[in-house]
């Protein structure tokens, strides 16, 4: 046992050295890392930060767009993305699933509310993922779809939250607001991109800044409550208010579509501008398309008002008219030979519209006729060809007028030979764009101050409601005196006054004077000269009213309409014109020439009274009156204290208590819009005339946060669809008589 120990010692010994050695290297560790603060040449703090540092993303929202009397035209609004959960793991408890447990059964109902076919939806259902999106077809769920699929209690289907562009006034002015796409990013972040119009002209303007936050964070996840944090605010994007009245522009779209739907054109270009400020109030073209679904826009990608020209025909008399008066060169008593006329013994003969003419007749009368004689001779022997030319640069009709808007082209004057320059006198050969034609008549309406078209009124912070930029009218010339101005105006009503020698009888307005001149334009022949046939022209109308001092423009073109003569071209262009002025002038409050009996009330301050009360003054000025709610006092009205509203219009009151969807059967698209701006819903529609279908049920709660669907219909579809039910309703009865002879067994 002794002869052992010594054995023992040594080993101990050895022990404690080892351990020694082992506790001196762990202490050398400890101090160095306290000292350097590095563990293999990293700093330890940055580790620690990376690992328990989080970043989120505060997004930023698009500017609203706004038409000039704050009606939203554009904005941002909540919308959901669509996702299945395919992992089992994700399911603790088999009665109640995480993860879709029937793809067969959970594709058959998803398919009934987004645009996938069922087949291909189960597909993506049976991947072999954790987690899977439907595309295109699964983003943008509304609220309203969003409850629906949630009702079903399909397992393993959920939604994100997300954000959309929102158009509630659906095909509206729709290539001057334009579009914004959605432009998805690697990182899993997304912004939208303006493609058209103004979303693509002040996308800079409108698009905002995403902001940051930094956090400490444990290590799932969880915001520690003593951890610093770093925000930085998102910005985000400007809001644009245009110069485009909702109200005037509806009264436009409505026309238009009348006008569609009964003549069927190649195309139809339509503004309507103020004289005084340049101000485009309104600008509208057919084809269209839905600026959401882009349903319709392979019809037409341009702006047709700021894009294309075109050879405007007898509007172009206007000016020439104007620059042979400003030059004392016009005699309207003066006579001449009409029919026919040649500039030159080398060239054709100019002819008037009917070939032979009038006989001599003066050159007023040539003005109301319309004699391209009249005018080829204004230009050629009374102004001198480059005096003309002048005032072709002085109107504006040979460069671009700077509209805010992309893409405008500043048409082509031709100008070389002794014929080309008297046709551009009267509107053939030359091409210029409507927008050119809109400016040059603000002067003659202006009393000769021409103005520059735009669509931006003001441009607005959106967190701070300060003016970043506001636009002020804009003298861009004076090409005539505002004696001229008002001579012009005087001859061109006699165009449309005249019974026996206007051409414009058509545009007569009841109760208000209207100047303008009529246009009847050839289309190229790509094959060279041009088309020949009943309908191959481009009608149109430049008219200003009232006359004495006009405070609206509007241009009407409408391209190859179906109809028999050519001599009938004035109609579908009268069916936009004449609604489009006549409201919008009684829309303004703009006093009729004549007395008629009144067609417009202005409304009182009914917020705080009794409904009761309320009421019975509403009947007693015959209006139509809609309560929303059942509370006993006003508190809301639409429209609003002093507005003139027109007849036919719906009055809806707000009650102090819960509102409740009313039947909008029958209700035009502009009384939908007031219930849906009082309430506080989005609303969306489809078709144009009158509401024959609802998406929510009457006498549902209206809530802020719902979307209401409308599908109108115009009464021509709507006669036809009860005549269709009337066809299935006799069907049935015969069917029910035949069952009744059949013996039962």
């Amino acid at each position: 046992m002794n002869k052992k120990q010594p054995y023992m010692n040594f080993g101990a010994a050895g022990l404690f050295v080892l351990f020694g050695l082992l506790f001196f290297i762990l202490l050398l560790r400890y101090f160095s890392i306290q000292f350097t603060g590095e563990v293999g040449s990293q700093p330890l703090a940055a580790k620690a930060q990376q690992k328990y540092s989080r970043t989120g993303n505060l997004e930023a929202v698009r500017g609203v767009i706004y038409d000039k009397n704050g009606e939203v035209v554009s904005e941002d609004t909540t919308s959901y993305t669509l996702i299945a959960i395919l992992d089992k793991k994700m399911t603790t408890n088999s009665k109640k699933p995480n993860h879709v447990t029937d793809p067969e059964k959970t594709a058959r109902e998803l398919a009934k509310f987004i645009e996938m076919e069922e087949s291909e939806i189960y597909s993506i259902l049976t991947k072999d993922q954790f987690q899977v999106e439907f595309g295109k077809a699964g983003r943008d769920i509304s609220h309203q779809t969003k409850k629906e699929i949630e009702a079903l209690k399909l397992p393993g289907i959920t939604f994100k939250r997300d954000s959309k562009r929102f158009y509630p006034n659906g095909i509206f002015a729709s290539h001057l607001v334009g579009y914004a796409d959605r432009i998805d990013e690697k990182d899993g972040t997304y912004n939208y991109v303006g493609k058209m119009g103004i979303e693509q002209t002040l996308n800079k303007e409108l698009t905002g800044k995403d902001g940051k936050i930094n956090y400490e964070s444990d290590l799932w996840g969880y915001l520690l409550p003593n951890g610093e944090q770093k925000v930085t605010p998102a910005e985000n994007g400007n809001d644009v208010y245009l110069t485009i009245d909702k109200k005037i522009q509806t009264f436009l779209e409505d026309a238009m579509n009348k006008v569609v739907e009964e003549y069927n054109p190649k195309k139809i270009i339509a503004i309507v501008a103020d004289p005084k400020t340049g101000e485009i109030l309104a600008m509208g073209q057919r084809p269209s398309f839905h600026p959401k679904t882009k349903e319709g826009i392979d019809n037409s990608w341009h702006n047709e008002a700021i894009e294309s020209s075109f050879e405007p025909g007898s509007t172009m008399k206007i000016f020439t008219l104007a620059a042979a008066i400003e030059e004392n060169k016009f005699n309207p008593n003066e006579l001449f030979q009409s029919g026919s006329y040649r500039v030159t013994s080398k060239d054709k003969p100019i002819h008037d519209h009917n070939r032979s003419g009038w006989g001599t007749i003066s050159y007023l009368e040539g003005v109301q006729r319309s004699s391209n004689v009249a005018f080829a001779k204004l230009a050629n022997e009374k102004l001198g060809f480059e005096k003309f030319r002048e005032y072709l640069t002085k109107f504006g009709l040979d460069r671009p007028t700077g509209i805010d808007l992309p893409n405008e082209t500043s048409g082509k004057i031709q100008f070389t030979w002794p014929i080309e320059k008297a046709t551009t006198a009267y509107g053939q050969g030359t091409a210029i764009t409507p927008i050119q034609q809109i400016q040059a008549a603000t002067a003659i309406a202006n009393k000769g101050k021409m103005m520059k078209p735009h669509v931006v009124d003001k441009i607005v912070n959106h967190d701070t409601g300060k003016v970043i930029r506001d636009t002020t009218p804009e003298v861009v010339d004076t090409p005539i005196s505002a004696e001229t101005a008002k001579e012009v105006l005087d001859i061109l009503e006699t165009v449309v006054t005249n019974e026996e020698t206007g051409t414009g009888n058509r545009y007569q307005i009841d109760g208000y004077s209207v100047a303008g001149k009529t246009g009847t334009a050839s289309i190229p022949d790509p094959k060279g000269g041009y088309l020949g046939g009943q309908e191959d022209y481009i009608f149109s109308f430049l008219g200003m009213a009232p006359a004495d001092n006009p405070k609206l423009i509007v241009y009407v073109a409408v391209q190859q309409p179906e109809i028999e003569h050519y001599s009938m071209g004035s109609i579908p262009v009268s069916m936009v014109f004449n609604p489009v002025m006549k409201n919008s002038l009684q829309y303004l409050n703009i006093q009729p020439s004549q007395q008629e009996k009144a067609t417009t009330t202005k409304l009182g301050e009914f917020e705080g009274q009794t409904v009761t009360e309320t009421l019975k003054k509403l009947e007693k000025q015959k209006l139509e009156v809609v309560v929303l709610g059942k509370g006993t006092k006003v508190s809301g009205q639409l429209p609003a204290a002093g507005t003139n509203v027109l007849e036919g219009e719906k009055i809806i009151l707000q009650t102090d208590g819960e509102l409740n969807v009313p039947d909008f059967t029958g209700w035009s698209l502009r009384d939908v819009m007031k219930v849906a701006k009082i309430s506080g819903v989005k609303l969306n529609s489809t078709g144009s005339g009158y509401v024959v279908k609802q998406s929510l049920k009457e006498g549902a709660f209206l809530r802020k946060e719902d979307f209401l669907i409308v599908d109108l219909k115009t009464p021509e579809e709507i006669l036809k669809l009860e005549e269709e039910n009337k066809e299935v309703d006799d069907n049935s009865e015969v069917s029910d008589e035949m069952a009744e002879e059949v013996p039962l067994d």
